[in-house]
């Protein structure tokens, strides 16, 4: 029996609560949300795109409970792969009420700018990766500050304000169970291949304080990361080092190449050649290359770390 792709997969990963597999482009397990259940409430950790809305709706009736009941949609951060259906949740769910960081909140109270953002770079296949993306009514949304805590479905979730992949990123800490909900800023790593990749995307690149961010986390001393590309990691010291590593080293890398006077193509391709073959050797299954690409993009990804360079260290450009 052939498995339907255009289904979500769910999986608990403790009491009262679950991992859900969107199948984000026919692929499971590179986009992710979380539910958790207590208290007469369910929240939703990072809903994901508005193009995965039926599936994400579909996942919660599986797992016993009826999505009318939501009362929280938390966003890691506004990227539209984390959080691009909000608004449309908020639309069909009444109780669902929308916790974000105040830096993320215009984006989804006032989604046009976004849209029209997204649009310039994804043309045609706009609709077709992330749906509708709707705004949110501001009576419905909430703005958060690292140091909040949540009184969620039973848990005490810590809000800690984590920048870096975006200035709007935020991640929640169940200081109780060990778990870590972390968004982006933790980077990606797909199940079942050894690699960690960093997710640079822009506009908000900024290494010194991803490099803050990684050691926030560290000081939290949680069990359990729960990435949203894509599921958990135990080993947190060990992936948070390697995270880290690779951050700053793309990054001196591009600063090489930009120096060099070579053009945003001219980079993606030495980016590539530099950093695939070590994704290739722990892999050696060509479908797990498309599978990272899918989760983080090497266009992007070059994108975000010569808007960095540009923007925060342009006296860094001139050769030494």
């Amino acid at each position: 029996m052939e498995e339907d792709f255009s289904l979500a997969k769910v999986t608990q990963i403790s009491p009262g609560a679950w991992q859900i597999s969107l199948p984000f482009l026919g692929e499971h397990e590179i986009v992710g949300s979380y539910l958790l259940a207590g208290g007469n409430e369910l929240a939703i950790i990072d809903p994901g795109p508005g193009s995965m809305l039926e599936p994400l709706l579909a996942s919660i009736r599986a797992v016993g409970f009826d999505p009318q009941e939501v009362t929280h949609i938390l966003p890691t951060h506004v990227h539209l792969d984390h959080a691009g259906a909000t608004g449309s949740l908020v639309r069909q769910l009444p109780r669902a009420q929308v916790y974000v960081h105040s830096k993320g909140a215009p984006h989804l109270t006032d989604t046009t700018k976004v849209v029209a953002s997204a649009s310039r770079i994804y043309g045609d296949h706009m609709h077709m990766l992330w749906g509708d993306i709707e705004s949110t009514p501001a009576e419905r949304l909430h703005t958060l500050e690292g140091g909040d805590v949540l009184q969620v479905a039973g848990r005490r979730l810590e809000v800690h304000y984590t920048p870096g992949h975006a200035i709007h990123h935020v991640v929640f800490f169940d200081a109780h169970s060990g778990e870590l909900f972390v968004g982006d800023v933790a980077g990606v790593k797909l199940p079942g291949v050894d690699y960690v990749r960093p997710p640079t995307p822009p506009p908000d690149l900024d290494l010194e304080a991803w490099s803050d961010s990684i050691t926030l986390i560290r000081s939290l001393r949680p069990d359990i990361l729960y990435l949203g590309h894509f599921g958990a990691i135990k080993e947190v010291p060990q992936h948070l080092g390697i995270l880290r590593e690779k951050l700053l080293a793309w990054g001196d890398f591009i600063l090489e190449t930009m120096r060099s006077g070579k053009n945003e193509a001219e980079i993606i391709a030495l980016v590539i050649e530099k950093t695939q073959p070590e994704l290739q050797r722990v892999t050696r299954d060509a479908h797990a290359l498309q599978r990272y690409e899918i989760a983080s993009n090497y266009a992007m990804t070059v994108q975000g770390y010569m808007r960095y360079w540009r923007k925060k260290h342009p006296e860094r450009l001139q050769a030494p």
